[in-house]
């Protein structure tokens, strides 16, 4: 395949940058508890909101509720970095270029 040149680098540079700007545009959602802990985020792994359901509020268990939060967050991150994975990895063909990710 060669060496990429700098039209195609460029090429690329902007299609990367659209593909950023989805990303930050998209919003996925993660959930634990069977969805009483909903967890909202851009697919730029910005964090945009949480939802709790009143009755998985008990005052006596906090660290339950602490747990629930964690775990939707972390679901919805690793959803977002799958999408991101996935949209980057159709830009860069299997090409991977330093620096880039």
């Amino acid at each position: 395949m060669g060496m990429p040149n700098m039209k195609m680098i460029q090429q690329m540079q902007n299609r990367v940058q659209k593909m950023q700007q989805e990303l930050e545009e998209t919003v996925v959602e993660g959930s634990a508890g069977g969805g009483v802990v909903v967890a909202r985020v851009t697919g730029g792994r910005a964090f945009k909101s949480i939802k709790i359901d009143p009755g998985a509020v008990d005052p006596d268990d906090v660290e339950m509720l602490e747990d629930l939060i964690t775990v939707a967050i972390n679901d919805a991150m690793e959803k977002a970095s799958a999408l991101a994975e996935d949209k980057m990895g159709g830009i860069m063909g299997g090409m991977s270029i330093p620096g880039l990710m």
